[in-house]
């Protein structure tokens, strides 16, 4: 006898009204809770993500399961992470059927994605999917693609300045830290705006869903990973300072004056540059010279 899964249903306003106040579930402010209430939003994540029948998906914050939903119908096998106790009777009901779904209840930045690649997908690379709300897309976004985690591609749903962020290159105000991490892992590709009428209850903000390709290889070649990371911070924590100084002030960089002016002599930059001024390939040649040269 065939499971046969059922249709998704909940992305409908008066069927979300519905589930929340058969529950009795209140808005949790701090979760940033904005349920999709538009089919084609959710057709879209779909199909930006590549969703197929073979694929093992990790969708990152189900809320009631409208995504879910939609995940299941095309996946071969879903495991949703709920942060939110609250909601886990609310996916017990709602996910009733969709027999290839899985929910924990856990905070993302605790689990151990590798782990569940090897034990839901032998291993292999798993496609992540996630409606992430403003407060805490930098760290996830961010564990996912540092982790060394077999993930073939991340497709979220979040703010559209975070998105503009993600795109951003030098001279731009959106441009930092985030810009320059993202493009190192992965190529950023935007498969639609969202509109605040597209949730219940309505953001004060457009999102925008946004797909990261990752890299097999980065786009460029850096000796030590670590270091690029820590230029980069130092140099956004102080952007409006010279690069010079905002690598001098750093916690994180043990480094002397001299030998950070000299590394950016030897990359054919002015003592009085900027570093949000400098592109990837830049940064990347930065750390090379101070890690041949002066990091221990």
């Amino acid at each position: 006898m065939y499971n046969i899964t059922p249709r998704p249903y909940l992305a409908n306003p008066q069927i979300t009204r519905a589930v929340l106040e058969s529950h009795k579930f209140v808005l949790q402010k701090k979760y940033g809770q904005n349920f999709l209430i538009a089919p084609h939003v959710l057709e879209n994540i779909v199909a930006a993500a590549g969703i197929t029948e073979d694929d093992f998906v990790l969708e990152i914050g189900p809320g009631i399961g409208t995504m879910t939903q939609y995940l299941a119908a095309n996946a071969r096998a879903v495991t949703a992470v709920e942060i939110d106790r609250k909601l886990i009777p609310v996916l017990e009901d709602t996910l009733q059927g969709f027999h290839n779904v899985e929910v924990i209840h856990q905070d993302i930045l605790k689990v151990d994605i590798a782990a569940l690649a090897r034990e839901r997908n032998e291993g292999k690379p798993i496609k992540v999917v996630a409606n992430l709300p403003y407060y805490i897309t930098t760290p996830i976004i961010m564990n996912l693609l540092k982790q060394s985690v077999p993930v073939s591609g991340i497709t979220v749903m979040v703010q559209r300045e975070v998105t503009d962020r993600m795109q951003s290159g030098p001279g731009s105000k959106d441009y930092g830290a985030l810009s320059l991490a993202v493009q190192y892992f992965a190529k950023p590709q935007i498969a639609a705006v969202v509109t605040p009428d597209c949730f219940m209850p309505q953001p004060k903000v457009e999102s925008a869903v946004v797909h990261l390709a990752r890299y097999e290889n980065p786009p460029v070649c850096v000796e030590d990973e670590k270091l690029l990371f820590s230029l980069v911070r130092a140099s956004f924590n102080q952007r409006r300072k010279t690069l010079v100084n905002g690598l001098k002030n750093s916690p994180e960089l043990s480094l002397k004056k001299e030998e950070i002016e000299s590394a950016i002599e030897a990359i054919g930059k002015p003592l009085t540059v900027r570093g949000e001024t400098l592109t990837l390939e830049e940064f990347a040649a930065l750390a090379n010279v101070l890690s041949s040269n002066f990091v221990a």
